[in-house]
């Protein structure tokens, strides 16, 4: 028999949402604002695209991955998670503000690598609670309000961000976002509320809550031999890389391409790309709910749809004509930013499902570390190596037009989103076979 509802009150509930969500929002801004900022950086520190790229995903991947399965240990042995991501957010909101504060480069590494060690601390904790302020069948809508934090972020990001730099200069983008972080913090410290482990478990996971936590790799391997579990890691790792390679130089191309400002062209992207994947997120959570009631195998069909559908607009972005453009009044807005558009909605359905899908592969001791290692994989892979691959190829591929060297680098990683439905769709089965085993051992441990 499973429990039918939390301890928290419905206010109480909805309020740990809002403030998880609005952390994630700024998690993400923290983490993005160097996508707007490049080419200032560039030019005061001399350094390359390829250089760039490893700063603005490699260095902040290492450590979020070093750091990232410790703290989310933490969070499945019992600790309050709530304070793990408190704490955590601080952390990261102040070495946010340092970046800005730097007279060397290799200073500037630094503070973001430890904003790198205070994320870790931040997403599996999170969605370990969200996954307990919400019953199984309402769980995939829950993660969805979630996770618009990463296109609330690019939005506030890339529109906001780039006129601070343009007016003020680029550290004082890092100090203004920083800032409001420490503040939600101490918001979520005092008013959010941790609804405890497995509120919606089962009578049989409950059993497996209550006994003691195993050894760190043999827990690990349980969650790895789950069926279907390394296939959702890898298309989540693939789609990762694509669209943080695609997000983090989306601007620089619009820049280089467009002939716009950073505030053009952060704004411009930043409206359509987080206003339409806050929406495709919106939509996917809610619709696969409700597709996933009569047929689960919706959980990993969506993302396989959703990231094929999006492959057609990234190219339209990339090779619409420059010159094709709407004057609104002394504004020009290129046409390709309708494709940008069309991107993002698609695109954002396979976060929100992929990590929705292990919530629900595993029990609610091994949640945070499941969502561990999907973050893992999404960052180490994604944040990691998406930018710096895009840098390294549009170093490559630039002979004489840095512009036209970053499109085809751009093009060259869109085309990897096949493999990632591809794995998405080889987890299907498995994922239907594994979903299906415990909804029959559930009944039968009701009729007994």
């Amino acid at each position: 028999m499973q429990a039918n509802h939390s301890a928290l009150s419905p206010v109480r509930t909805r309020i740990t949402l809002f403030l998880l969500a609005l952390i994630y929002v700024f998690s993400y801004i923290d983490r993005n604002l160097i996508a707007i900022v490049i080419e200032p950086i560039k030019q005061e520190f001399g350094v390359s695209d390829t250089v760039m790229g490893a700063v603005s995903g490699l260095a902040f991947a290492v450590l979020y991955s070093v750091f990232s399965f410790p703290l989310s240990r933490l969070a499945d042995s019992g600790v309050n998670r709530k304070s793990i991501v408190a704490v955590c957010c601080g952390l990261w909101s102040l070495a946010t503000m340092a970046s800005g504060m730097v007279g060397q480069f290799w200073q500037f590494v630094i503070f973001r690598m430890t904003v790198a060690i205070g994320e870790a601390g931040g997403t599996s904790p999170s969605i370990s609670m969200v996954s307990d302020l919400y019953p199984p069948h309402k769980r995939s809508f829950a993660i969805s309000l979630y996770m618009l934090g990463p296109h609330i972020g690019l939005l506030a990001a890339m529109a906001l961000g780039g006129w601070i730099a343009q007016e003020f200069g680029w550290r004082a983008v890092f100090i203004f976002f920083g800032a409001p972080g420490i503040v939600i913090a101490l918001l979520l410290y005092i008013f959010g509320r941790d609804p405890g482990m497995g509120v919606y478990d089962t009578e049989a996971e409950k059993q497996v809550r209550l006994q003691p936590q195993g050894k760190f790799f043999n827990d690990l391997r349980d969650i790895i031999k789950i069926k279907g579990f390394l296939y959702i890691c890898m298309g989540t790792a693939v789609a990762g890389m694509v669209g943080y390679g695609y997000g983090i130089w989306a601007p620089t191309f619009m820049v280089r391409n467009f002939d716009m400002t950073l505030a053009h062209a952060g704004l411009s992207f930043g409206l359509a790309s987080g206003v339409f994947a806050a929406v495709g997120s919106m939509f996917s959570g809610y619709y696969c709910d409700k597709l996933c009631r009569t047929n689960t195998r919706w959980q990993l069909r969506m993302p396989v749809i959703g990231v094929l559908l999006s492959i057609p607009f990234g190219c339209g972005f990339l090779f619409w004509p420059a010159d094709a453009i709407w004057q609104l009044g002394s504004v020009k807005i290129p046409h390709a930013i309708i494709f940008a558009a069309g991107f993002s909605f698609f695109n954002s359905w396979w976060p929100t499902l992929a990590f929705a899908a292990v919530s629900k592969l595993v029990n609610s001791k091994q949640r945070a570390t499941s969502i561990a290692m999907l973050a893992l994989f999404l960052t180490l892979f994604g944040a990691g190596i998406g930018p710096l691959l895009t840098g390294t190829f549009s170093d490559l591929f630039s002979q004489t037009d840095a512009g036209e060297g970053l499109q085809y680098a751009i093009l060259l990683m869109l085309m990897m989103l096949v493999l990632s439905a591809l794995f998405y769709h080889k987890a299907i089965a498995p994922y239907f076979t594994h979903m299906t085993n415990i909804a029959t051992n559930e009944q039968i441990a009701a009729k007994l």
